[in-house]
């Protein structure tokens, strides 16, 4: 694939991250979904707009997107030829036919100018080697007051999968997962730091608002320590420890995950995001 600079992220989405993912797609839109609302909304989508999902991976956002602007086209770009394959499939069996998908790099991706009239993303942006670069890369994609929208994980603490996993840590070398502005998922959980990155990326009108969900992790308590010991962050940490303490540590995540079963059985999580928005200058700095 050409024009990719983050190649860690496009090794991991390529491999069982990636397989993951497009695997548990289901589930993973159980655990994410009720963001999805929120962020179309502010998003500010027409009937008639180009859209640019950001890191789309198998396609929900970008199928639900495309059906708000029928006149219109979503594209959907991701680094994951596996979960690329899950949304092409997916959208062509709920005949959604103003949606593509494109494998690429958006901080690199040769994006046409003004091509796009809304950027969205759904946890996708947190991950870039270069986030000003990134940011800037698609705001060249966007027409001149082009619409930027996305969302993503606020303070760790705030967020019941990582409590989950941190109750871990006399099992398993947890570290300082989670700590905002480590690179990775955590990378834009402060929002002075949302906000630098797109005002330096030239984007203008920049709102950050914190925005909660429950999200469904598990049918039962061994069903939800299962699926989120699969992940990526799961399996690297059991992937460090011997089989005694990887015993006791699905002992303990079960445990802890009983304490947050519903009525229906179905464990239920709270997640805790900033839902950002953000517009490309109708003009350059500096002219009228």
């Amino acid at each position: 694939m050409p024009d990719v600079v983050n190649t860690d992220q496009e090794k991991a989405w390529n491999g069982p991250e990636g397989a993951h993912w497009a695997r548990n797609q289901d589930r993973w839109n159980a655990v994410n979904e009720g963001f999805d609302e929120p962020l179309l909304d502010a998003a500010e989508i027409a009937p008639d707009h180009r859209i640019l999902d950001l890191g789309c991976g198998a396609g929900q956002t970008t199928r639900l997107a495309a059906r708000r602007a029928p006149k219109g086209h979503a594209l959907g770009l991701d680094l994951s030829a596996p979960m690329l394959a899950e949304a092409r499939s997916r959208a062509a069996r709920e005949g959604v036919t103003n949606a593509s998908f494109t494998q690429g790099d958006a901080q690199v991706h040769p994006f046409g100018a003004g091509v796009s009239d809304v950027a969205i993303s759904r946890y996708g942006v947190m991950f870039f080697a270069d986030p000003v670069a990134a940011f800037g890369n698609v705001g060249r994609a966007l027409r001149p007051g082009g619409r930027l929208a996305f969302v993503c994980p606020a303070d760790a603490r705030l967020n019941g999968w990582v409590t989950a996993v941190e109750s871990l840590r006399d099992f398993l070398p947890v570290g300082d997962f989670g700590r905002p502005g480590l690179p990775g998922m955590f990378s834009l959980a402060a929002p002075d730091r949302i906000r630098d990155v797109l005002a330096a990326a030239g984007f203008t009108d920049i709102t950050v608002d914190r925005a909660e969900a429950w999200g469904t992790w598990g049918h039962g308590a061994e069903d939800a320590a299962q699926f989120l010991l699969g992940t990526g962050p799961g399996r690297h940490l059991l992937e460090q420890a011997d089989a005694t303490a990887r015993d006791r540590a699905r002992r303990t995540l079960t445990d802890h995950l009983r304490d947050h079963l519903a009525a229906d059985g179905t464990v239920r999580l709270r997640s805790t995001s900033w839902l950002v928005t953000a517009d490309r200058p109708t003009a350059p700095a500096g002219r009228p």
